[in-house]
């Protein structure tokens, strides 16, 4: 009866994963496929769940860092998170109100908004406040 179980928690796991590919559920199907073996042998249903809980974490430790890596290596890393903060200098006046207004990072041309509806000539130096999208939102850099 145990064993049927185990069973089922490996198949709706493995569905689980197939359907949102999150390389989370598919180690607990591991860990249910070690306890559904224990059931085999005779392990009793204390056994069978210290088992799937061990196995399962076990498995998520140390091998979804290397799954992520491995199937993250082809993925192009922007961290343009980091930009936040920097300066950047204003290639094309920022008028939120036109629509315009063009920055450069980094060797970069970004488009960009004022955060505080202020327009910004051009060659001011500016910091990287957010961003929106696409859109810089920036600030006149304090001297």
């Amino acid at each position: 009866m145990e064993g049927i179980f185990w069973l089922i928690v490996i198949v709706v796991m493995a569905i689980i994963e197939i359907i949102t590919l999150g390389l989370t559920t598919i180690w607990f199907a591991g860990g249910a496929l070690v306890a559904f073996l224990a059931s085999l042998f005779g392990a009793n249903l204390l056994v069978q769940s210290i088992l799937f809980v061990v196995v399962s974490v076990i498995l998520l430790a140390i091998t979804r860092p290397l799954a992520i890596e491995y199937f993250n290596k082809d993925r192009i890393k922007t961290n343009v998170e980091d930009l936040i903060g920097k300066t950047a200098v204003v290639l094309q006046e920022i008028d939120n109100l036109k629509a315009q207004g063009q920055v450069s990072i980094n060797g970069q041309e970004w488009t960009a908004r004022a955060v505080d509806e202020t327009i910004i000539p051009e060659d001011i130096q500016v910091e990287i406040v957010e961003i929106s999208g696409v859109k810089l939102l920036v600030k006149k850099k304090e001297t």
